[in-house]
């Protein structure tokens, strides 16, 4: 009996020992697929509605699949290059286009 109970609290204690923690693996990069940078830069044609810079959105056509972003706007992490996003501010005015 006793070899039990001295058993028994071996193995609490050992329960409440605190474990060894491994630091957590940084996240890893993504990379997007490589492309020349000029066609990265405009792959989605984000460069043809570059004078739209400045208007609000409310006004403004595009064609479908485009994504509108906007400050508080979450997105998902897909990339893809050919689709146009249009950023905007917290009042609706376009602040810029980007291709991802």
């Amino acid at each position: 009996m006793r070899n039990f109970v001295v058993g028994a609290l071996m193995l609490m204690s050992a329960a409440c020992a605190p474990m060894a923690e491994t630091p957590p693996e940084p996240p890893q990069a993504t990379t997007p697929p490589t492309a020349d940078a000029a066609t990265a830069q405009d792959a989605c044609g984000a460069a043809a509605h570059a004078a739209m810079v400045g208007t609000n959105i409310a006004a403004a056509t595009f064609p479908e699949g485009v994504r509108v972003v906007g400050p508080d706007t979450m997105v998902t992490e897909d990339f893809r290059l050919e689709r146009l996003n249009v950023l905007v501010d917290a009042q609706g005015v376009i602040t810029g286009f980007r291709c991802y």
